[in-house]
């Protein structure tokens, strides 16, 4: 598990509109049970994208928004199939989290 590594929703029901998570957390912490992730709603379902902090992938042929104002913990056991990996965005996704968090 690595920071910038995109899993598969593991709920079932929730995939059909948030069908990915994105791992933001530090390599450097893996010895607690969760990891910081930031959700990857359907570009299609999401309402109104706020520029830089809502910034827009594609992922196996999905376009999909990523919720920065959604960053949530999530038990690290659960994100088990990794789908892709976008270290080559980070700057787009430390953007994204420095203006939520009000470093920029």
């Amino acid at each position: 598990m690595a920071r910038f590594d995109v899993f598969a929703h593991p709920d079932a029901a929730l995939r059909k509109k948030t069908p990915y998570l994105l791992d933001v957390q530090n390599n450097h912490i893996s010895r607690i049970a969760t990891r910081v992730v930031l959700p990857m709603r359907l570009a299609n379902d999401f309402a109104q994208r706020v520029g830089e902090l809502n910034p827009l992938f594609e992922i196996n042929g999905l376009e999909v928004v990523l919720d920065t104002a959604a960053l949530a913990a999530f038990p690290a056991a659960e994100l088990k199939k990794t789908v892709a990996n976008l270290q080559g965005q980070s700057e787009t996704i430390s953007e994204a989290l420095d203006i939520l968090l009000g470093a920029y």
